[in-house]
This record gives structure tokens, sequence and C-alpha cells, in this order.
């Protein structure tokens, strides 16, 4: 298995993988201070937001980490979905629907930590569960078994 550093390179040269992933709180600093919002920097190093929390930052949780003024936080979600390359939330879904694409999965997969994460690329995760949205769930509530 490949070193965490190893998998941060890998990653950081696949395309669909935003580099922003990887980006340290004081990268996250600077880019919401780039944004127009300076007020928020000290926000988001007192509460270490880097690369890997902001890809999953509501904008609920905005209230919480110091950002209350609510077009301020419209503006923001926005330029991170667009950071990290996912579209806006569409409402109005049917439950029909995938719920992610594959980029919102392992993002979603890397906001946890650990060995095995760490050392997880894009195409790894992509290669071993080529549609993850559609396994089935981890418990056996609510499934139909077939009778002997």
């Amino acid at each position: 298995m490949a070193s965490a550093q190893a998998t941060i390179v890998e990653d950081l040269k696949d395309k669909r993988v935003p580099a922003a992933l990887y980006w340290t709180t004081e990268h996250v600093a600077d880019w919401i201070e780039e944004l127009g919002f300076p007020q928020y920097k000290a926000c988001i190093l007192t509460n270490l937001i880097n690369g890997r929390k902001l890809s999953c930052l509501h904008a609920s949780a905005f209230p919480r980490i110091g950002i209350t003024d609510f077009e301020h936080i419209k503006a923001i979600a926005k330029k991170v979905r667009e950071l990290v390359y996912l579209e806006e939330p569409f409402w109005n879904r049917s439950i029909a629907n995938p719920p992610k694409n594959n980029l919102g999965m392992y993002l979603e997969l890397k906001t946890c930590t650990g060995k095995v994460i760490d050392r997880t690329t894009f195409k790894q995760m992509y290669q071993r569960n080529p549609d993850p949205k559609w396994q089935p769930p981890l418990s056996n509530q609510c499934m139909i078994l077939p009778r002997d």
C-alpha cells in the first residue's frame, strides 16, 4: 500500500480530484481572504478548517464556525462547491436518482481520517467500488431474504 504522501501526489495528478482537498488551514484562510472575506480568516484558522474539512463544510455549519451573515454564507458555499467540483444541491431531486457523484463520495470518504483512508486514492476507491452510491446498506434492516 502506498504512503499517504504518495496518495496525495497521485490524487493531485488526477484531474478529477480538486487540489483544494489537500490544502492546509493557511491555504484555506488565504483563499477565504482572496474571495473578499478577510474578516473570516481568523474563523478558518481557529476552527482548523483544512481542505478536507472545507470540501464537506455545508452552509448550515457556517454559523458554528463564526460566519453568520446569510449573504456571505451563500457566496462562500457557492465558491466551495465550485472549488471542489460539486453541483449545487437540487432541492427537488427524486429519491430514485443517485445521491452523489463519485467525486462527492470520495470527498465524503476523505473527511474521515486514518491510515487506510489517508492512503486511498480516488482511482483506488473507484476501482474497488465502481458505483459506490448503489452499494447495499451495511445493516440487514428491511431486507427481504429468500425462504428455504
